[in-house]
C-alpha cells in the first residue's frame, strides 16, 4: 500500500453519484472532488446542471429519471462518452416515506421500488458492463440502510427494498469479482438532510434516538468520507460487504 492509498486519493479516476444534486448524493460529489476524481452526477432534479456547477465548474451534471432502463443506458453512454471510462458508480438515489403497511398503496410501492432497487440494479447493470469490457476493473457503491437489516416500524416498503439492495450487492460481488470489479454497500442510520430533519423532528426523533448507542444520527460527510474509502485503493480487498454506520442501532 503507497501513500496515496492512505491518503484516500482518487486522482485520475471517473466517478457517477445518482441522487447527486442534494443531501448525501451532493455530500459524496463533493467530497470526491475534493479528492481529486472527475465527477459526474444523475438526478431527476432540473436544477442538477446548477447545482454541478456550485460543487466544482468541472462536475458533469445529466437530468435523467432513472427508474426507466432506456434513460438509464443513455446516461451512462452520456458520460462515458464525455470521460471515456467509469471508474467508479456510487448509487444514491433514494425514496422512501413512512406509512403503516396496511396503509401502503400500490402505487406508492412501486414507486419506492423502481427508485431504490430496480433503478440501481440496471445502474449497475450497464456501469457494470463498460467495466468488464474495458477490462481495468472498478468500484461500485450502492445506498442501502439499517432498515435493509431490521424491522423497523413504518418501513415495510422502504425496508424491503435496501434488503434487496444488500443481496444485490453480495450477487454482484460474487459474480464480478473475476473482473477485478468490487461491490460494496453502506448502510447508514437516519443521515440528517433537510428532509429527514423534518420527518424525525420532535417527540418521533427523541424516541428514536433512545435505541442509538451514540445518541445521535449521522451527517453527511461522515457517509461521504465512507464512500471515499470505498472508492480509494485501500479498500481493493472489500466486496460483498455491507458496513453499517449506524450508531449501533443494530447491534442488539
Amino acid at each position: 500500500m503507497d501513500d496515496s492509498t492512505l491518503d484516500f486519493s482518487l486522482a485520475g479516476k471517473t466517478a457517477v453519484v445518482t441522487g447527486g444534486a442534494g443531501g448525501i448524493g451532493r455530500a459524496v460529489a463533493e467530497a470526491f472532488v475534493k479528492k481529486g476524481a472527475e465527477v459526474a452526477i444523475i438526478d431527476a432534479d432540473p436544477r442538477a446542471h446548477e447545482i454541478a456547477a456550485g460543487i466544482s465548474p468541472g462536475v458533469f451534471a445529466v437530468v435523467r429519471d432513472i427508474t426507466a432502463e432506456i434513460e438509464i443506458e443513455r446516461a451512462v453512454g452520456e458520460i462515458a462518452r464525455r470521460f471515456g471510462k467509469i471508474d467508479v458508480l456510487c448509487n444514491i438515489a433514494g425514496l422512501g416515506h413512512g406509512r403503516e403497511a396496511e396503509n401502503i398503496t400500490a402505487e406508492e410501492w412501486n414507486g419506492v421500488v423502481a427508485v431504490n432497487m430496480t433503478a440501481l440494479f440496471f445502474m449497475c447493470k450497464h456501469v457494470g458492463r463498460l467495466m468488464i469490457e474495458r477490462g481495468a476493473g472498478g468500484k461500485i457503491i450502492n445506498m442501502a440502510s439499517q432498515a435493509g437489516i431490521v424491522g423497523l416500524e413504518l418501513h415495510a416498503c422502504y425496508g424491503a427494498t435496501k434488503a434487496a439492495v444488500i443481496n444485490i450487492t453480495k450477487t454482484l460481488a460474487n459474480e464480478w469479482g473475476r473482473y477485478g470489479i468490487t461491490v460494496n454497500t453502506v448502510s447508514p442510520t437516519v443521515v440528517m438532510t433537510p428532509m429527514s430533519a423534518a420527518h424525525w423532528a420532535g417527540e418521533r426523533g427523541e424516541n428514536f434516538l433512545k435505541q442509538v448507542p451514540l445518541g445521535r444520527f449521522g451527517t453527511v460527510e461522515e457517509i461521504a468520507a465512507c464512500f471515499v474509502f470505498l472508492a480509494s485503493g485501500a479498500s481493493d480487498l472489500m466486496t460483498g460487504a455491507n458496513i453499517v454506520m449506524d450508531g449501533g442501532f443494530t447491534i442488539r
